[in-house]
């Protein structure tokens, strides 16, 4: 497919089905109750349905409430909403492609054909290394370093927003089974977020 018609694609694979129009309606719906509800009383929020672009955010100190001049502020806002953009967008397409998928595959190599978009293409390959890194740096502060500190957000970030539901689950455990937990559950939704990129990867290359 040529580069010029890949956009292209990527738009009609994020609003080209009743998955991905329903995940960009309740993204909307989101951003009005922000602004509607904003002590968040009504439960939705933008960042965490846009994650795990969107959190690449909260990596710079720029955005929303950045202090300057008029120009700096909406640039820093400009920022933030290019995120929520990018990551409604790649998000959205994920979906389409997923909904989109081949029913083809033989019954015995359904598990395989599953799971093989997470391994088969640069784009899920290099977004499982990140995983495997985050939550490496995660394991070693635990077991390793005198000071965890905040170590568990760079699995959380990199794996959101299903690394959301670990955190909920960990939370109500003590010790060593809340790490297991965590890491565990952190690492599966590195693979499902792998399983996605890789079929929007191989989507947009039709």
């Amino acid at each position: 497919m040529p580069h010029a018609v890949r956009p292209r694609r990527l738009f009609a694979l994020a609003t080209g089905n009743w998955l991905s129009r329903g995940y960009l309606a309740v993204l909307a719906a989101s951003v009005v109750a922000m602004f509607a509800f904003p002590e968040g009383e009504f439960g939705l929020d933008p960042m965490t349905l846009t994650a795990p672009v969107s959190f690449l955010g909260m990596a710079f100190p720029f955005g929303p409430g950045t202090e300057g001049s008029l120009a700096v502020e909406v640039l820093a806002t400009g920022f933030w909403v290019g995120l929520l953009l990018l990551g409604a967008l790649g998000n959205a397409a994920a979906l389409g492609a997923l909904a989109s998928r081949s029913a083809d595959a033989p019954p015995r190599r359904r598990a395989r054909a599953l799971l093989a978009p997470a391994v088969d293409n640069w784009l899920a390959r290099g977004y499982l290394a990140v995983v495997a890194a985050a939550i490496g740096v995660f394991l070693y502060a635990v077991y390793l370093s005198p000071n965890p500190g905040f170590a568990a957000i760079w699995p959380l970030m990199a794996t959101a927003p299903l690394s959301i539901l670990t955190v909920t689950l960990s939370g109500s455990l003590d010790g060593w089974l809340s790490s297991l937990v965590f890491t565990a559950g952190t690492a599966l939704a590195g693979l499902c977020n792998a399983v996605l990129l890789g079929r929007l990867a191989r989507a947009v290359r039709g």
